[in-house]
């Protein structure tokens, strides 16, 4: 039960962090875009601050890991297409 309580809050701090990094990049695209970029953009903003010593251990820091991320999937994604 706890596992997939963990999972919707997951989905849903990805959802919330995927939109303001669109908006903050912004990026169009819809709302399942905005969930995927931000649950990736986690995976890829707490490699990046484990790589410098940062770890997030609230949901604070987890949004703001989240965001920073996806901002970079967005920004990597745009150099990639032109």
């Amino acid at each position: 039960m706890f596992f997939i309580l963990k999972i919707a809050i997951g989905i849903v701090i990805g959802g919330i962090s995927g939109a303001i990094a669109g908006a903050i990049m912004k990026s169009s695209g819809g709302t399942i875009k905005n969930i995927i970029l931000g649950i990736v953009g986690g995976f890829v903003g707490s490699l990046v601050f484990g790589l410098i010593g940062f770890k997030s251990t609230n949901i604070i820091g987890t949004m703001i890991t989240s965001i920073a991320g996806a901002c970079i999937i967005i920004a990597i994604g745009r150099k990639l297409i032109k």
